[in-house]
């Protein structure tokens, strides 16, 4: 934070396998994987933090960490001349030859970023979610509650719990009563029964109940070590956790329409629905808000450029793409390439992807470097599809980098 306020450490949790993405994280850790063109994930919640004076900010990667590291140290370059960094912390074995075991005992073993920051409050939040958020108001609330934790809620619905860990609130609406992992049938909310506060994943402790929480769990035998599954049911047992409703968060510049968006894109159907949320003409999700920017590297492309009667409607077209077919409800990255008499409908397509003559892409979302033969279709034949690509619960076809498209 600014100097005169709360000294605050971010420690961004960047570690999952991203599964449920696959075969877009083959090769790459989930907060890698492009979003909205030229972003990455990871971009999104470190955009939050700095943007709240957050300045010192320590990454926990572990599977597939390569470009996610070569990201942050090319793009996420704060001012050394004030001590302020975001860096990347690999697993570093601290406590015996071991990976993490859950997302507590991976900051667990990375006590010796608290000791030497000795900050007052941890800000632990998630590095896989598309929303704007200003955790200056969240830890706000922290500091006037007294709790040794607050946890982010947001309001889903209730028949969608078993994907969230769920926050029951006691009778003042701040105190938390009861934290459960990914219920199947919890209680409704009191006046709103068919919804639950879900956790997003963001959390800010003070130092000495973090620390104190996670030496008591690393003492449990039988716990997950995991933040949600552990951490917080402890400290809830303990009267210390209070929420936090993302709701009465706003940041500047946010529209009527987009304040209180936040989506987990875990899945293959949430990230495509993520991205289709995008392109409206009132986008679900504003990219183009200046006050409170989201922040990535940028590489030195020209201007995308159209030719040959090429057109793009309700879409995102990056620098470098060439478009001479047709382009409709998609998002491109930078160096797309689509060839004359080429369609792309409701789309993703990432790095350098191209399209070629006559070739049709429906409902896809094609990793970077694919190349889509001329005359080629993906998305017009769904037995075929479903034999040689990745195919989605919804029907989303997905493509790994690089794969070849016969």
């Amino acid at each position: 934070m600014r100097r005169g306020g709360p000294s605050v450490l971010g420690i961004v949790l960047a570690g999952g396998e991203g599964k449920r993405l696959m075969p877009l994280t083959t090769d790459r850790a989930k907060p890698a994987v492009t979003f909205g063109g030229t972003y990455r994930l990871v971009d999104f919640v470190l955009s939050n933090l700095v943007n709240a004076d957050v300045l010192r900010i320590c990454v926990l990667t572990q599977y597939k960490s390569h470009s996610l590291d070569r990201h942050i140290t090319t793009t996420w370059r704060m001012s050394s001349l004030l001590g302020n960094y975001v860096t990347p912390v690999p697993a570093q074995q601290r406590l015996g030859p071991r990976w993490y075991l859950g997302s507590a005992d991976a900051i667990l073993q990375s006590l010796n970023l608290i000791y030497d920051e000795q900050p007052e409050y941890v800000a632990v939040f998630g590095a896989d979610h598309v929303y704007r958020m200003d955790p200056r108001q969240m830890l706000a609330q922290h500091i006037e509650g007294g709790a040794g934790v607050t946890v982010a809620g947001i309001r889903v619905p209730r028949a969608e719990s078993s994907a969230f860990g769920v926050i029951t609130p006691g009778t003042d609406g701040r105190t938390v009563q009861r934290f459960l992992e990914k219920p199947a049938d919890p209680p409704g909310l009191p006046g709103d029964p068919d919804c639950v506060f879900a956790s997003m994943g963001n959390y800010v402790f003070t130092t000495k109940a973090l620390v104190e929480a996670l030496q008591r769990d690393a003492e449990d035998s039988e716990s997950v070590h995991d933040m949600g599954g552990s951490i917080l049911p402890q400290l809830t047992a303990r009267g210390d956790a209070q929420l936090y409703d993302f709701s009465d968060n706003h940041v500047p510049g946010e529209t009527t329409r987009d304040q209180g968006y936040w989506r987990d894109v875990g899945t293959l159907d949430a990230y495509y629905e993520a991205h289709m949320d995008l392109i409206a003409e009132r986008p679900a999700f504003n990219l183009y808000n200046r006050q409170w920017p989201v922040y990535t590297h940028s590489n030195q492309l020209s201007p995308a450029r159209f030719n040959a009667g090429g057109m793009a409607s309700e879409s995102i077209i990056s620098a470098g793409c060439l478009i001479r077919g047709q382009v409709t409800r998609s998002v491109l990255s930078p160096g797309v390439r689509v060839d004359p008499g080429a369609v792309v409908q409701g789309s993703v397509l990432h790095d350098n992807v191209r399209v070629g003559r006559g070739a049709v892409v429906r409902g896809a979302v094609l990793d970077k470097n694919v190349e889509v033969p001329p005359g080629a279709t993906i998305g017009v034949n769904p037995e075929r599809d479903a034999e040689l690509y990745t195919v989605s619960q919804s029907g989303v076809i997905a493509l790994g980098k690089g794969q070849r498209v016969p």
